[in-house]
């Protein structure tokens, strides 16, 4: 007696699962309550996302800059680069170069114009940024604070101001 309740429950749960495909079909003919109201369908399910670009660069066509020795054009010490400032637009304006002192006792940031920089020849860290400016143009420009306005120290004739809207 025991076998048919439990067969009773096997074959009542089997003609349960064996009717569900034919009721989603049949319920997928009738209109849907949020149909009836008006609203618009479920939205159909976003594609995935394109693939990244890869772009490869040669380990000797691009160097990173911070903390590069910059050297006059005359071999002259100017200290290294520890920032980089860039526009509201992304562009590279300005490198904050960590200048004079000793051992880092006494030194301080100032900002020269990007323009003034040259990169000839940077293949390993041994090498130097060369700038455009001499020790004495260096030495007298004001110091780089931040959160004040920025001044940046540019080689003749080719410094642009930063136009900033408020």
């Amino acid at each position: 007696m025991r076998a048919r309740p439990l067969f009773t429950l096997v074959a009542a749960s089997l003609a349960a699962l064996l009717a569900a495909p034919s009721r989603a079909q049949a319920d997928a003919t009738e209109p849907q309550p949020s149909q009836q109201q008006g609203t618009a369908p479920p939205a159909a399910p976003k594609e995935p996302a394109p693939p990244p670009s890869v772009t490869i660069i040669g380990a000797q066509d691009a160097h990173g800059v911070l903390g590069r020795e910059v050297r006059s054009s005359t071999d002259e010490d100017m200290g290294r680069i520890v920032d980089v400032i860039v526009d509201r637009a992304g562009m590279v304006r300005a490198a904050v170069i960590d200048f004079g002192g000793f051992l880092g006792v006494g030194s301080r940031k100032i900002v020269v114009d990007w323009n003034a920089l040259h990169f000839g020849r940077i293949a390993s860290k041994s090498d130097s940024i060369t700038l455009e400016l001499t020790k004495a143009q260096v030495t007298a420009a004001p110091e780089y604070k931040e959160d004040t306005p920025i001044v940046v120290l540019g080689a003749s004739g080719s410094l642009q101001p930063l136009q900033f809207d408020h």
